[in-house]
């Protein structure tokens, strides 16, 4: 059960590493970035279940290889990347609905991300640490009168699907 947990951990980790170096492919390849440019455009999130599924379907490959090493690396494998997926499209949504609400980070990344056009920082959608890591965090004033002034709302309330 430890190999599992520790596994867990570990795909959890990786899982944020593959997201923040696929983002920042996005804005490099003019090919692989076409469906994350229209993102940009329209500033919005799918829902929550969508973002999910997106993100399953590009790493379903990698979430089930580690059962040829054993059941016991496979499903602590696949319970942290299903995690990590699940709270991942959660953050991504939220950061476009209700940024504030991001509570586990000082500054919302992937909001500032669009808010002021960043195409080459703050790649990070739930998790900042591979921006420290990789020198492309950018700290800014992000919380305006524009964010004060949106009515709160709880952690829950946003698109799902």
């Amino acid at each position: 059960m430890w190999t599992a947990i520790a596994v867990g951990l570990l795909a959890f980790i990786f899982s944020s590493f593959v997201e923040y170096w696929v983002h920042r492919l996005m804005h490099h390849s003019p090919r692989f970035g076409e469906r994350h440019r229209d993102h940009h455009r329209r500033n919005e999130g799918q829902g929550v279940l969508w973002e999910f599924r997106d993100y399953v379907k590009g790493a379903a490959i990698a979430m089930v290889l580690p059962f040829a090493i054993s059941l016991e690396v496979g499903l602590g494998w696949l319970m942290g990347a299903l995690a990590y997926a699940l709270f991942s499209a959660y953050a991504h949504q939220l950061q476009h609905e209700n940024p504030s609400k991001c509570f586990w980070m000082p500054m919302p990344v992937h909001y500032v991300h669009h808010k002021y056009q960043m195409w080459h920082h703050n790649f990070g959608l739930a998790v900042d640490w591979w921006d420290y890591v990789f020198g492309t965090y950018k700290k800014v004033d992000w919380l305006s009168e524009e964010e004060r002034q949106v009515p709160q709302r709880g952690y829950l309330e946003l698109q799902w699907w």
